[in-house]
């Protein structure tokens, strides 16, 4: 179904207060390759209603069946294959064939460069393929405010090769890591029929969004990650196929820049409570975005009476 970057970060959170070895790139090696086999929003053209009725979510797992492991099992006590023989697809235009995809290779991707240098994720099922392997200048935002006052303004310096970086959106420069990553294009690009261009943003995404739009970029731009010092005009590198995220600037000019105030000034800076809690032990999206004190197995013993 081409995957979910929103299941990556959740997982991962879930691994580590359960004490499980999981990382970022496990998802790029395990489910990177398989195949695109439903034609559904926002990948493809059908809707939810529409993989029910073409044979459902066993449908398509049956097709995929020796990429799953017989031994998990589900909260029946069976192991999911066990449910899959009387899998049918009644619509082969919803769900195709295993020797007849959408995509030959449709996982999430796992970047990593100079501009992500502990990753970011892509979701190439909901891409354009022929922005996959793009290079073009970098048109800067330096928060959500600073999108919503400037993108669509007509003076704004930007064509379908600029890549559009929204920054300040991770878990500490907006508490919570919010669905903010797919901007909008601007209205003038819009306007000459432009449907996509490359996005970059240390925030998250709704799965029902399309788009070539790279996100949880880490280290975010609030916790001294180099995505906080792009600046409008940098040459911009995305390779999915070689995994590449990178800006073109030599890497000890980066390191000379100082952040942009605008951008530090628009960082959430709590001075107490579960907000200021929560910025100041929040990890970042490679390791789940969750509370430091949180990780890691603690199990089931209460050692006192809880009344």
């Amino acid at each position: 179904m081409g995957g979910s970057t929103n299941a990556v970060v959740h997982l991962l959170a879930i691994a580590g207060r359960l004490g499980v070895e999981l990382t970022q790139d496990d998802f790029d090696r395990t489910g990177s390759g398989v195949p695109l086999l439903v034609d559904l929003l926002p990948a493809g053209r059908f809707l939810m209603d529409d993989l029910y009725r073409a044979g459902g979510l066993h449908a398509v797992l049956r097709e995929v069946r020796d990429l799953l492991d017989p031994r998990a099992i589900t909260v029946t006590g069976r192991p999911l294959v066990d449910y899959l023989d009387e899998a049918r697809i009644h619509d082969p235009e919803v769900i195709r064939p295993r020797e007849t995809p959408l995509l030959e290779e449709a996982g999430i991707a796992v970047l990593r460069g100079n501009l992500a240098p502990d990753g970011a994720v892509i979701k190439p099922a909901a891409a354009s393929p022929h922005l996959l392997r793009h290079r073009g200048p970098a048109v800067v935002f330096d928060s959500v405010e600073d999108l919503q006052a400037r993108l669509d303004d007509p003076d704004l310096d930007v064509t379908p090769d600029s890549v559009l970086i929204l920054r300040g959106c991770g878990p500490k420069g907006y508490p919570g890591m919010p669905e903010v990553a797919n901007m909008p294009l601007p209205a003038k690009l819009l306007a000459q029929g432009v449907r996509d261009m490359v996005r970059i943003c240390d925030g998250r995404m709704s799965g029902t969004a399309y788009g070539t739009v790279v996100l949880h970029v880490a280290p975010e731009a609030a916790a001294g990650g180099p995505l906080g010092l792009v600046r409008t005009g940098d040459i911009v590198v995305l390779d999915v196929e070689n995994r590449r995220l990178d800006v073109e600037v030599p890497a000890e000019e980066l390191a000379a820049r100082e952040p942009s105030p605008a951008m530090v000034r628009a960082f959430a800076a709590p001075g107490r409570g579960w907000e200021r809690l929560y910025v100041e032990t929040v990890g970042q999206a490679d390791t789940g975005a969750d509370l430091g004190f949180l990780t890691g197995s603690s199990g089931h013993r209460v050692s006192r009476d809880s009344h």
